[in-house]
């Protein structure tokens, strides 16, 4: 039977930013050091944006690191809202959103995402298979939450694939939507909340997109 969530919301609820994810990923580390080489941890990053924050805990923690592609779904008259969230093994997370979108709209935009989604899965997994997550604790790493749907996929994600436990962190999140992913995740580690949340990029003095490349050459 699993057992109850564990929250660690740490830090006061304060304006600040990380430099980058790197810092970011420095930060949620030290909440993480509990899990300093165990051989029964995957630190995951949440592909792409997740992968560079992912790869500073997987190296501070001394644990495994691979990538986990998750795709948001976005509202077609505003894309960067997410009505939704997609992951690998055809699972899926819908927000409240949803209910204003059409079958067809919800439909196009899953077809759309599912091809973007099985592109990058290949190029990232071209040079080793998917880690198996079977009795495994996976640490589901993203660079922040907002409405939380693709962190919501990837928990469902781990879980298919046999994790026996999913530790979701994140170094900045939407106090609601960490309220919510907190009843998901089996923990939830996070160390910043603030009270005006808008925007994960918003926390970040450099947050440029991560291409493909850089996700690759994290992994290697």
């Amino acid at each position: 039977m699993r057992s109850r969530p564990r929250h660690r919301l740490a830090g006061p609820v304060v304006d600040r930013t990380y430099r980058d994810r790197r810092e970011a990923g420095a930060a949620l580390a030290a909440l993480l050091g509990c899990h300093a080489g165990s051989t029964d941890v995957v630190v995951l990053g949440l592909a792409r944006g997740g992968m560079p924050v992912a790869a500073e805990v997987a190296g501070r923690l001394g644990t495994p690191l691979d990538v986990l592609v998750v795709r948001k779904l976005g509202v077609p008259w505003a894309p960067e809202v997410a009505f939704g969230a997609i992951g690998p093994d055809e699972v899926v997370a819908f927000t409240a959103f949803a209910d204003r979108l059409s079958a067809d709209e919800i439909d196009t935009a899953v077809a759309t995402e599912r091809a973007e989604l099985a592109r990058q899965d290949a190029r990232y997994h071209a040079d080793h298979p998917a880690t198996d997550l079977s009795g495994r604790i996976a640490v589901l790493i993203d660079d922040g939450l907002a409405t939380g749907a693709t962190a919501r996929a990837a928990v469902e994600v781990a879980r298919r694939r046999g994790a026996e436990r999913t530790v979701l962190g994140v170094p900045v999140a939407a106090p609601g939507a960490a309220d919510a992913l907190a009843a998901v995740a089996d923990e939830l580690v996070c160390p910043y909340r603030p009270a005006n949340f808008d925007a994960v990029g918003r926390f970040y003095q450099d947050f440029r997109q991560i291409s493909d490349g850089e996700v690759h050459g994290l992994l290697s």
